[in-house]
């Protein structure tokens, strides 16, 4: 039937214009995505001005494209950071932490403790072979990476050989949000078997202040008193916190 309208006095169709019907076109603009393109704009962002340039949250967003193939990551990046402060502390968060914030599953939390694990290795490269008095810095840097944003106490030591160098790195014990067990003559008996003559002590502060308290005071100078005799010295016990870090014997405590 032709297109138009009937005439009311003749009865007759009238022809009319056919209005076109207008389609979609498939490829534009208001067909893509918000975030079209942004992985691409955020990589060349990296590469042409370099991490400085990146908010943390987009760092995070990177890191999730391995997990993420396709789609904005942004979101749960921001979310992540939310929900654990920092991207230190999302990468130090458990596994079932981490699962618990909405668009985390298995595959991410994995990855991101992959990460954690491969920054870790990193730090500790940074202080083997080598004198480690004379890298002090570096020896801060490992020991906040491994323990600054943990939940729980955990109490390391680094045993040391006659060059100062590290023989061992070894978590001795994981307590509490507030207390671990130390038992000196352990600690002895360890460092006899590694033939060391020196060690580090290092625990960290979950409430995030490196202030030491007087029981890890005694407690060090406990260690101290069982070594002396066994020709170990202990150069220092540093404590870590999520915002810094304190040393015995910069505070002239031991």
């Amino acid at each position: 039937m032709p297109g138009g309208k009937r005439d009311s006095d003749t009865g007759k169709f009238e022809e009319t214009a056919s209005r076109p019907v207008t389609r979609p076109v498939s490829g534009t603009s208001k067909d893509k995505p918000h975030y079209h393109g942004h992985r691409e704009r955020l990589r060349a962002k990296f590469t042409s001005a370099g991490p400085a340039a990146l908010a943390e949250y987009e760092v995070l967003e990177m890191l999730l494209f391995r997990s993420i193939r396709q789609g904005d990551t942004k979101p749960l990046a921001k979310r992540l950071i939310d929900e654990f402060g920092s991207l230190s502390e999302v990468l130090s968060a458990p596994m079932k932490r981490l699962m618990e914030v909405k668009g985390v599953g298995e595959v991410v939390a994995f990855d991101l403790k992959l990460i954690e694990a491969a920054a870790m290795s990193f730090a500790s490269g940074n202080i083997r072979e080598r004198p480690l008095l004379s890298s002090w810095s570096k020896v801060l840097e490992y020991c906040r990476t491994a323990m600054a944003f943990a939940d729980k106490e955990m109490f390391r030591i680094l045993f040391l050989d006659k060059k100062n160098q590290l023989i061992k790195d070894e978590l001795q014990q994981t307590g509490t949000v507030d207390h671990t067990p130390v038992y000196p003559r352990e600690i002895a008996k360890r460092a006899l078997d590694l033939a060391a003559t020196a060690i580090i002590l290092v625990h960290n502060h979950p409430s995030g202040d490196p202030t030491p308290s007087q029981a890890d005071i005694q407690m060090t100078r406990t260690i101290i008193d069982v070594l002396a005799p066994l020709g170990v010295t202990v150069h220092d016990h540093i404590i870590i916190g999520r915002n810094g870090h304190a040393s015995l014997k910069g505070l002239k405590l031991i």
